[in-house]
């Protein structure tokens, strides 16, 4: 008949160098317990290892480690681990039990199953789910990111993306680069300076990787970033600007264009803007109904606002277009035009669109890059959203290394769990 201790040795898979010696199950703590030693046979096994004959020692104080539960009840592996000496070199050490994680507080099953479940929650859930410190659980993440993030081949990188995420308010960045090809991340560091471009190629050479191989490089227009690409990547990276970031300063311009207006119009013009934002940021393919009258209400009055957001429709329509050379004289036809409404009409309600047509003449090589390679931040946008949704969720996260270390492990294709 087979006992518990024999029982839970088999479901542990322990083979002949460990046994269960006992369990107990601690109805009022809700807890089961087993404790587990190891077996003549294991010196064997720790002899053939280290190539040389190694004797048992002693042992460390009971240790502790959570394993999964069993069925509802919260359950601890306990023993007092053996410590070996080598004979030849009297080395003394502790002997690895084969059920420990990288955390030294967790079981490998238990490692596991919290990182499945960090993948779908918040760390801060998952150990109120789990009966956990989140303490504990964000230092078994850091250990298990720290093992496998060396062990990521570069070798194939061509195209790389890289663009600042907000890590909190008081500008405070992280560069996060990325595959664009693989659809991962690569690398994260704080700032967003030219020198995280040196930091990207020192950690692309760790991993098999090289900045000559790089052929396309998306980023936005910071002069930062251009700086630190044409320094550390050499002339064959082709920069190409990211259509998502040229569509992003002609918003931000439509929006100061509205609140300037707004500030100067005749009461009833800004009444009529008042409430109106995101309506005029939405294409009207996007519009609710509701959304749609207001629309069709601005449409009927001459504001600069309506102005601006049909600049940004043309420019979004721009984008449509597959030829590269058409394109081109589209986008310059469409800097002309919008410096020729803005001498038309009021100065001060346009200059931001101009600025982003002066934006648009200056970096017009890189923006047609767009055409040419076909290469976007697209992966990187929806990076964004993904942890802006994340960090909402667990209201934030407590340093910039969880941030980065929550980059790596939802985003950077590790090869998780870690074992010993």
């Amino acid at each position: 008949m087979m006992t518990p201790e024999s029982l839970f040795h088999n479901l542990l898979g322990l083979g002949t160098q460990w046994r269960v010696m006992r369990c107990e199950f601690v109805k009022e703590e809700s807890l089961v317990r087993l404790w587990i030693e190891e077996t003549p046979l294991l010196w064997n096994g720790e002899s053939i290892g280290a190539k040389e004959a190694v004797a048992a020692y002693d042992h460390t104080e009971e240790l502790v480690w959570r394993h999964l539960n069993v069925f509802e009840h919260r359950c601890e592996i306990r023993c007092r681990l053996p410590r070996g000496r080598k004979t030849t070199t009297g080395q003394v050490y502790r002997v690895l039990p084969p059920w420990e994680g990288l955390s030294k507080h967790f079981t490998q099953a238990f490692e596991a199953m919290a990182l499945l479940l960090m993948r779908q929650m918040p760390v801060a859930a998952v150990a109120r789910h789990v009966g956990e410190t989140d303490t504990r659980l964000w230092r078994m993440l850091k250990a298990q990111v720290a093992a496998a993030y060396p062990k990521v081949d570069w070798s194939g990188v061509v195209c790389v993306g890289c663009d600042e995420l907000n890590v909190r308010k008081g500008h405070n960045y992280v560069s996060v680069f990325c595959d664009l090809i693989g659809k991962r991340v690569l690398f994260a560091t704080e700032g967003k300076d030219k020198r995280v471009w040196e930091s990207f190629v020192s950690e692309l050479d760790r991993h098999n990787g090289h900045p000559r191989a790089i052929t396309e490089v998306s980023i936005d227009m910071s002069p930062a970033y251009i700086a630190g690409v044409k320094e550390n990547l050499g002339d064959q990276a082709v920069v190409v600007f990211d259509k998502f970031h040229v569509i992003a300063h002609v918003n931000k311009a439509l929006d100061e264009t509205r609140r300037a207006e707004q500030r100067l119009a005749l009461q009833a013009d800004a009444e009529c803007l008042r409430g109106n934002r995101w309506v005029l940021l939405k294409n009207p393919a996007n519009h609710t109904p509701k959304q749609a009258l207001q629309y069709q209400g601005l449409l009927k009055r001459n504001l600069a606002t309506v102005k601006a957001h049909q600049m940004r429709l043309a420019l979004q329509e721009i984008y449509q277009i597959a030829d590269a050379k058409i394109a081109r004289r589209k986008l310059l036809a469409w800097c002309r035009w919008v410096d020729w409404i803005a001498a038309k009409h009021l100065r001060p309600l346009f200059a931001d669109m101009r600025k982003c047509a002066a934006m648009i003449t200056r970096h017009l090589q890189g923006i047609l890059g767009h055409w040419v390679h076909g290469t976007t931040n697209a992966f990187m946008e929806g990076l964004n959203s993904v942890f802006s949704a994340v960090k909402r969720k667990a209201r934030g996260f407590r340093s910039t290394e969880n941030l980065i270390t929550m980059l790596y492990f939802t985003a950077g294709k590790l090869d998780l769990p870690v074992t010993h």
